[in-house]
Order: C-alpha cells, then structure tokens, then sequence
C-alpha cells in the first residue's frame, strides 16, 4: 500500500537524522500512527473532525510533543 510505503520510508528516515527519536518511541513500531485518511469528494469538517478524534483514541500511548 502507499501510505505504508510511505509512513514506513519517512519513519526510517527521520530515526536516522534525528536519533532522539529512538527514546522517545520505546516499541520500535515507527512514529506515525497506523490509520490514514483519504477522501476524493463529498467531506466536511465535521467529517475531518470525527477522524481526527477518533485517531486521538487509538493512539493512547504516543508520546505528545509541545510546539
């Protein structure tokens, strides 16, 4: 599939530039969470909205960065 292609490429290639990464993530899974959303036509932001909370759920255990 090609958003695990590219989840799996991109997360190799971060723990390589940004070895902090490692301690952070302690199981070794990747640091993108596994769900992904694609949509052609007809969303809205409610919609958008539902997804996002609902991957907030899935992903208990993730460590939360503040910007």
């Amino acid at each position: 599939m090609v958003v695990e292609t590219l989840k799996k490429n991109t997360s190799r290639h971060m723990s390589k530039k940004f070895r902090f990464l490692k301690e952070v993530y302690w199981d070794n899974e990747g640091i993108w969470s596994k769900g992904f959303f694609v949509s052609t036509v007809g969303i809205d932001e409610a919609i958008i909205c539902r997804y996002i909370q609902s991957q907030e759920k899935e992903d208990t255990g993730q460590t939360k960065f503040e910007f």
